[in-house]
This record gives C-alpha cells, structure tokens and sequence, in this order.
C-alpha cells in the first residue's frame, strides 16, 4: 500500500520536518476534552509528528502512521509515539483500539471512500475524528505579505488536485459523521526568514515545480523578500487559519 502512496513530500521530508509551523496547544486541550477515553490516539498522515509528540502529552500511548517512509524516518521521538510506515486506508491497527482518530493537514490526500470504513473499523465506541487543515499564511508587513501571496498566485497552477480541499476549508469533503462544533483558532509564529524560505520549499506545489521544471522557483523569491523583510535575524509574525472538522464516529454515520 505505502508504496502506491503519492509521496509528494519524501524528497523533502528534512525541510518538512524543520520549518513546518506547530499547531496551538488549544487545539490539542480541545480534542482531549471531547474524548472518552485517553488511552490511545492514533495520528494518521502523521508526516515527521508534529501533531503527533503534542497529542502524547494527553494521551497514553499514540500511534503515528504515515505512507511516506522518508517523512517516518525523520519523525519527532517521543517515548508514548510508536511511528509506523502504513497507509490511511489499510494502517494495521488493531480494530475497536483508538480513542481518537486525529488527521493533521492530511485529509485532502487520502482515498475517502476506502479510509473512512477504517476509521470505523479503528474507533472504540465514542471515540472522536477530527481533522485540520491550516489555510494560506499572512505575514506581518504589508510589501512582505503582498510578496508572498504573489508567489502563492504563480505557484498556484502546480498544486495537485486534492490542494483544493485545502484552500476551501475541507468544506467539500465527504465527512460520514454529524459534525461538532469545533474552536475557532489560528496558527500564530514568529519566524526569521531562513525558515520562511525553508516553509515555501516544503509545499507540494513547490516540489512538483522543481521536478518537472528543473529549477527552484523559491529562488526568484529570495532577493526580494530579503529586501523587504530587514535585518536578517529579525523575526517576523506569520499567521494561518485554521479550519477543524470534528465528529463523533458512532454518530451520524
């Protein structure tokens, strides 16, 4: 299974794991709150555990699973996060073991019709599923930020097709369970610009741009957001939206 996966993030998967943004503890105080149980969250599309190590300081045990061997092989260690290369529809967990099903940023690349029978299979009676996905950063400083939603415009046409969920708020996915109603939260960092560039190269669209044209398109970037952005060790805030979709899974299903 893992190795029909579309991995559109292995050949980065260092960059991915150094500069993508951390998710509010909110969210993660949130998510324990709803769920009946805290023995076992399984964090499925896991990348290198971001969500992952934050979920295990709530819960017992968590199992972090991910298609993409070279993402699992730079995961975060954390000594209640066993990582394991499996794919979201087929993950080897056993059934009826988690108390939550967490996704982070990974929903839009699953196969729905095939995950969602596995999340029932997984869930124990009244476990919870949520998922998130964070939309288009803003960055303090108006030239900086009109800067790099120029670059979000050309960069837009390389995007796989599943990126759409994205940019709508995953308002069209087909979600088998009653909807709750889910915080409203935001990512919020402060970032120097080393990292900034190192977050533009981790995007999906970015990678396939290079692949298939041979060359960097973060680099027509560079000199002018060094320019507008100030001293180089300065850090500067930088904002997403975030969008949850959460639900019960013996409910509304």
């Amino acid at each position: 299974m893992a190795s029909r996966f579309p991995d559109h993030f292995g050949s980065v998967a260092s960059t991915y794991a150094d500069s993508r943004p951390s998710y509010p503890q909110a969210l993660f105080d949130w998510l324990a709150e709803q769920c009946p149980g805290r023995e076992l969250a399984w964090d499925c599309g896991a990348g290198s555990g971001q969500a992952s190590v934050a979920l295990a300081s709530r819960f017992t045990r968590v199992i972090a699973t991910d298609a993409s061997a070279d993402q699992i092989a730079r995961a975060m260690p954390h000594s209640r996060v066993e990582y394991r290369v499996a794919g979201a529809e087929q993950s080897g967990l056993d059934a009826q073991c988690a108390d939550l099903i967490a996704v982070a940023q990974a929903l839009h690349w699953f196969e729905l019709d095939r995950f969602w029978p596995e999340v029932r299979r997984v869930a124990r009676r009244g476990a919870l599923f949520a998922a998130w996905t964070y939309g288009p950063l803003h960055v303090e400083g108006d030239e900086l930020d009109a800067l790099v939603q120029r670059f979000r415009a050309q960069i837009a046409p390389w995007w796989p097709e599943e990126r759409r969920h994205v940019e709508n708020g995953y308002r069209d996915v087909s979600f088998p369970f009653a909807r709750l109603d889910t915080p409203s939260l935001a990512i919020d960092a402060r970032w120097e610009l080393e990292r900034l560039f190192g977050y533009l190269r981790s995007w999906s669209s970015v990678v396939r741009f290079r692949r298939e044209r041979g060359v960097d398109p973060v680099n027509e970037m560079e000199a002018p957001l060094r320019a507008a952005w100030g001293a180089r060790r300065r850090k500067r805030a930088i904002r997403w939206p975030l969008t949850v979709l959460a639900g019960f899974v013996d409910a509304g299903g």
